[in-house]
């Protein structure tokens, strides 16, 4: 057995931060007249849509993310449903990480919401690390505003910095210690780990793991043999404050989804939404500097299912070959009332390891970054494609919980 506590203490190498409630507390920032009410951010306004984010005083009547408009209304009806604006939320985004700069160096940018930092020195003394946690809320409330709270939390290593941001909330700050190892997680659902989605909830509770007690008292062979890889390893060294390094992840997909608002819920409005999601993944594409090779459709019809559909192509990044490719697929969607629409290209091939194809579009190519860079230069939507032109207010930039969009895409 590997020892929960060792004679020798290991020093708080990281700290993270989790903005509580971030889209709502911007919003409560910028209307005063919100403020102490509850509060839903929602992607579009209509009944069918759902809550993307919630104040806290949404959260104590049960509204949470991914509620429905209808049921967040039963739940709480005084709440204040609130159209997202994503572009003031990236602006706060980028406000908040410069505050935090300005105390510490930010390592890792990990969601619009979530950021960690390496400590260093005397940093990493529990006393000099507390006191540069409430440096930088403070710093936060005086840049962005006192309604946006964060919650830090101190440990050994990055994965339990960021479990300790969820023991305390809001405005936490919470230390996770070596010698509080492992009882202070034992109060938590196996969920709540990062990292523990409801595949891998499953999969541990076929092997008779349902709280977080019994995972901690795994050996590391059997947590490496229940997660099948090497994350298992890793997971039993993180639990036990080992900071051990994460391995770069490549990028597998580039994608976007939208809910359809009613006026474009038909055959026509819901292929020019289509084809406005994939110039915008392809644009991302181009920008990462990757080559796709597969596209992805999905339609979700009102009450009647979804329709998929994949295609494997040879690895472009240009927009007028993957809008072939599209235009294929749909071919065979069948004809019912659509609700959203997603689109996804995959098997990413970094550039640098890209094998060139003696029959490349090279024209292609090269009108697609002509047209990225009258983009870049005079806005967004400075030149498109005729097929798009109906809709080029629809499906707007919007904002996931990984990837943080530039401001320029609004």
């Amino acid at each position: 057995m590997y020892p929960w506590h060792v004679e020798q203490q290991r020093p708080l190498r990281w700290l993270f931060l989790d903005l509580n409630s971030y889209f709502a507390s911007v919003e409560q920032q910028l209307r005063p007249e919100l403020r102490g009410m509850p509060v839903g951010i929602v992607p579009v306004e209509a009944d069918t849509t759902c809550c993307i984010a919630a104040s806290y005083e949404a959260k104590a009547h049960g509204v949470r993310t991914g509620t429905s408009v209808r049921e967040a209304r039963r739940l709480c009806p005084d709440i204040r449903l609130i159209p997202a604006r994503p572009k003031l939320y990236v602006e706060y985004h980028h406000k908040i990480v410069a505050a935090v700069w300005d105390c510490v160096p930010v390592t890792a940018v990990m969601s619009i919401d979530e950021m960690a930092c390496r400590l260093l020195g005397r940093e990493r003394d529990e006393e000099q690390a507390l006191a540069l946690a409430r440096k930088i809320k403070e710093t936060i409330y005086q840049r962005a505003g006192e309604m946006l709270r964060c919650s830090i939390g101190l440990a050994p290593n990055r994965f339990l910095a960021k479990v300790a941001t969820e023991l305390q909330k809001p405005d936490g700050l919470v230390v996770v210690r070596p010698q509080d190892l492992p009882e202070i997680l034992h109060p938590l659902e196996l969920s709540d780990l990062p990292g523990i989605g409801r595949n891998m909830l499953q999969r541990l509770n076929r092997n008779g793991i349902y709280s977080v007690r019994q995972l901690c008292a795994l050996s590391k062979e059997e947590m490496t043999r229940i997660w099948h890889s090497v994350i298992g390893t890793r997971f039993w060294h993180w639990l036990r404050g080992d900071d051990i390094a994460e391995p770069p992840v490549q990028r597998r997909s580039v994608g976007h989804s939208h809910r359809l608002p009613p006026d474009l819920r038909t055959e026509q409005g819901v292929f020019a939404v289509a084809q406005k999601l994939l110039h915008k993944a392809a644009v991302r594409l181009r920008k990462l500097n990757y080559y796709a090779g597969g596209i992805g459709v999905s339609v979700r019809f009102y009450r009647s299912g979804r329709w998929k559909a994949h295609l494997r192509i040879a690895p472009c990044q240009d927009t007028l070959t993957l809008t072939e490719a599209l235009h294929k697929m749909w071919a065979g969607k069948p004809h019912a009332s659509p609700d959203s629409v997603s689109v996804m290209l995959y098997d990413l091939v970094p550039a640098q390891t890209h094998t060139l194809s003696l029959f490349r579009p090279e024209k292609r190519e090269r009108l697609s970054r002509a047209m990225d860079a009258i983009n870049d230069r005079f806005g967004n939507q400075a030149v498109w494609f005729g097929s798009t032109h109906s809709i080029m207010q629809a499906a707007p930039t919007r904002i996931s919980f990984t990837s943080i969009p530039d401001l320029d895409t609004f």
